[in-house]
């Protein structure tokens, strides 16, 4: 009887089938379901925020139509399509980790999650090669076709366009194939896929691509900084030899922020799969679960960071949001003024029709105020040109 406990607990026949499985390896946290559903919570409002602010940016008051700022649209939209699973997730922790709305509505929600996840990752190296591209064409020589054919921003709406479709046909078949072990009240959690296990390769085919994006990343904001570097070395008394210096430091944060956010997931993602295609013990179940939840909240953070990053790679991005926030507070101090100037007026008018004519003022003046917003020029055209081509490495 002493031998049974250890054969029962470690290489139980029944393991996988979902009602003993669950009586038997509670994998819920109590003490982590409220800290979740408050993290989770503050991921998407301010992740919400910052990424409809970009997007405002990068639709309205970027002027520039190259590729980078295609990329920077789609994740922003990859971002936001995330952010919008997080409620479920909310919800779920805060009724006490049961789920209401059925097997397929939890995979839908929790591949799509996985899917701009990954989106969005590989926007993200796809901008660190375009930059290491564009700046070889530019310090380089000009023979070859890669630099030429990037140029412009045909070939990174070609790229997205692809990236999206081939991310809806792989996601599909994850939704709709069954589970090892499906359960109505459950979802988010660790599950065995011994018999699910082209859903299981299937995620260690998307570790692999995290890792070489990571190394695409990593290697082109490399050699980014050090060209950067070497050029504020060669030659210190150009006028924008200290901008080039900052450029270069700056050119780390985005490695970093990506390290931070999602290299921990990857590194732990491997022995995860792996343990769901084997017998495994109670205890190693809910320690999987456990470290898969802290390190999908640092991945979920970089929704958060990733308006961050919109700023530090583009600079014109940067100047339009400026710009646009120095616009905002003038014309709310000229409109608290023309207020203060026809609370005056009114008070020494005594007839319909003065009150006609502040009427009347108050129209033009928000006339004024809209068309200085919509049309306000540049001070120095020839200066703004020589900003955009330097921003091409900011």
């Amino acid at each position: 009887m002493s031998t049974a406990w250890p054969t029962d607990r470690f290489a139980d026949p029944t393991f996988g089938s979902p009602a003993p499985d669950n009586r038997s390896c509670p994998l819920e946290e109590e003490n982590l379901r409220l800290p979740l559903a408050v993290l989770y919570s503050l991921i998407f409002l301010f992740g919400l925020a910052g990424n409809l602010l970009a997007l405002w940016v990068f639709l309205f008051l970027h002027s520039r139509r190259n590729s980078v700022r295609v990329f920077l649209i789609n994740v922003a939209l990859a971002d936001l399509v995330l952010l919008a699973c997080l409620p479920f997730r909310v919800l779920y922790h805060a009724r006490g980790n049961v789920w209401s709305l059925g097997p397929y509505a939890c995979k839908a929600v929790g591949n799509l999650f996985y899917m701009n996840m990954y989106v969005s990752i590989t926007l993200m190296g796809l901008i660190s090669l375009d930059r290491y591209l564009k700046i070889i064409g530019v310090r380089g020589s000009q023979r070859g076709c890669g630099p030429r054919c990037i140029r412009g921003s045909r070939w990174s709406l070609v790229t997205c366009g692809l990236l999206w479709g081939c991310s809806l046909v792989m996601v599909v078949p994850m939704i709709a194939l069954p589970e090892d072990n499906e359960t109505t009240e459950k979802c988010f959690q660790y599950k065995q896929r011994k018999q699910a296990r082209s859903k299981a390769y299937f995620n260690l085919f998307m570790v692999a691509v995290f890792w070489l994006v990571f190394v695409v990343l990593l290697a082109s904001y490399g050699r980014i900084a050090r060209r950067l570097l070497r050029a504020s070395r060669d030659k210190p008394d150009l006028p924008n030899a200290p901008r080039l210096a900052r450029t270069a430091k700056k050119s780390f944060v985005v490695p970093l922020l990506f390290t931070v956010c999602f290299a921990p997931y990857h590194a732990f993602r491997g022995f995860y799969v792996a343990s769901q295609l084997r017998d495994v013990s109670c205890e190693t179940q809910r320690f999987m679960d456990l470290t898969n939840e802290v390190m999908l909240l640092l991945s979920a953070l970089n929704s958060c960071l990733d308006p961050v990053m919109y700023f530090m790679l583009s600079a014109s991005v940067r100047k339009a949001t400026i710009q646009a926030f120095s616009q905002f507070l003038h014309l709310h101090h000229e409109a608290a003024t023309t207020n203060s100037s026809t609370t005056e007026f009114r008070r020494t008018s005594v007839s319909h029709a003065s009150t006609a004519a502040v009427l009347a003022t108050s129209r033009g003046s928000l006339g004024l105020i809209t068309s200085t917003l919509r049309s306000k020029p540049a001070p120095d055209g020839n200066g703004e040109s020589r900003q955009q081509i330097a921003a091409l490495t900011d």
